[in-house]
């Protein structure tokens, strides 16, 4: 019987849970503003999986939100981001992934969209 991977989103601003989180992916392309490294404690941070600056600013420029979802799962589909993937999907299969963003509601974020698809 396959195992469900476990796959959570979080906030990179809050404290780490170490018994909970596995391997925990920063899945934002810019580094969290005033968070030092240890203190995020940030295993991964694959920037071909993140949305692109091009992206990021036409969204945040009053794009919609489906068509970022639509540009973004284009952008997950070129051959750098599809190996990331795929590795993301074997640490996913390992054990528990969690994916981090600055955002302040990952489950309304491409976070939450990478998450689906990692899910797969």
């Amino acid at each position: 019987m396959k195992r469900e991977p476990v796959i959570r989103l979080r906030r990179v601003y809050d404290p780490p849970e170490p018994g909970a989180d596995g391997v925990r992916v920063l899945v934002d392309r810019l580094w969290p503003r005033g968070l030092a490294k240890a203190v995020a404690a940030v295993d991964e941070w694959p920037k071909g999986v993140t949305p692109s600056t091009e992206l990021r600013k036409w969204f945040h420029d009053g794009g919609s939100a489906q068509e970022f979802r639509e540009r973004y799962e284009a952008e997950l589909a070129e051959p750098g981001a599809v190996a990331e993937l795929a590795r993301l999907r074997g640490l996913a299969a390992a054990g528990p992934l969690t994916l981090l963003t600055a955002v302040k509601d990952p489950a309304s974020s491409h976070a939450a969209i990478l998450a689906e698809l990692l899910a797969d």
